[in-house]
């Protein structure tokens, strides 16, 4: 990490283009100024006419819990540290190379999960905080089916265990109904007088979209139906889909695809999920595919989700934001990251 040098012989994503042979200046980790590298002007670091793109911003990432539990069945022997810990860590993480945030993650229904993240609101900060209820019958599992499979494949059960342990989630879910009602209120409350970003997690009719309208929430996470989608947009709510259901090509839990809401054009935003490598790939698939042109996709793993999360520093390769700059080649149509450069603050 070098906090000011210059950067040359560059293609630059730029708004809705992409500049050809460029020079970016950075001074303390801010961009200073881009321009044409014009012939015989020396550089600092010789882009090689790489592609530059901002750094990612990813708003969804599971993979704390994949590193613990890799395989089913599997679980490595580093203790079993709960959200609490897991937050102090992220937050006292020092590597300037990655500026991790804490995405919470509530389930409405849980109480002690509730009064964790009242515990930690601080008066100054505005944290990105996602609700959301897995209860099967509603929601990304509306299918009750799809998480009793996932039970006996992951979780080892047989057929009747899981129908079994589905029963008792619907019936726990039934007797907190009160606090889910409170809990939303509350969020609600705390969206509207601008104390946290809110996002609703996998809502799927129009009706679900308004709810998430009238609590002030800015972004519907992976919407579960186009018809969602679409009414999302029309009511000014940023999507969210996984990065994973592009490169896959469809949803592994049988909702939509990411790509039919490309296509459809009511895709903002792109998440990692629970596979980070997945975000650069997934946007040059859609580009592949033709369902964005390649700035627009990129802009759904940089500039989208920066501006929904209310990170207005970076995101954008434009003089005054941070230099987060990532270089890759690209063979086939497929990126190939070659060197990143962090702003180091």
């Amino acid at each position: 990490m070098v906090a000011s040098y210059t950067l040359g012989h560059v293609r630059v994503l730029a708004g809705d283009r992409i500049l050809e042979d460029q020079l970016i200046s950075v001074v303390d980790g801010v961009i200073e100024e881009i321009r044409d590298h014009r012939p015989g002007l020396a550089a600092d670091i010789d882009g090689g006419g790489k592609l530059c793109v901002p750094g990612l911003v990813d708003l969804h990432s599971d993979t704390l819990a994949r590193e613990y539990r890799p395989r089913p069945g599997a679980r490595m022997p580093i203790g079993s540290p709960g959200a609490a810990e897991v937050h102090d860590a992220v937050n006292a993480y020092q590597d300037p190379r990655l500026d991790h945030r804490i995405l919470h993650r509530l389930d409405v229904r849980c109480r002690g999960g509730v009064e964790m993240f009242r515990e930690r609101l601080r008066p100054g900060q505005v944290p990105l905080v996602s609700y959301e209820d897995h209860t099967p019958g509603q929601g990304q599992y509306r299918d009750r089916r799809v998480m009793e499979r996932w039970l006996r494949e992951a979780q080892h059960m047989d057929a009747a265990q899981a129908v079994e342990h589905v029963d008792r989630l619907i019936a726990e879910r039934d007797g907190a109904l009160p606090v889910r009602t409170q809990t939303l209120a509350w969020l609600g409350e705390l969206a509207a007088s601008g104390s946290i970003r809110l996002m609703g997690h996998d809502p799927v009719t129009p009706a679900e979209i308004d709810e998430l309208v009238q609590r002030r929430a800015g972004i519907a996470e992976f919407p579960t139906t186009l018809e969602a989608a679409r009414h999302a947009v029309r009511r000014g709510v940023a999507t969210v889909a996984g990065a994973p259901n592009v490169l896959l090509g469809g949803s592994h839990s049988g909702n939509v695809s990411a790509l039919d809401l490309a296509k459809a054009g009511v895709l903002d935003i792109l998440a990692s999920d629970y596979l980070p490598s997945s975000l650069l790939p997934a946007a040059f698939e859609l580009a592949r595919l033709g369902h964005a042109t390649l700035p627009v996709a990129l802009a759904m793993v940089t500039a989208n989700p920066a501006a929904a999360a209310g990170l207005d520093d970076r995101g954008i390769l434009r003089a005054g934001y941070r230099a987060d700059l990532v270089l890759c080649s690209i063979l086939r149509d497929r990126p190939r990251v070659m060197r990143t450069l962090a702003a180091a603050h």
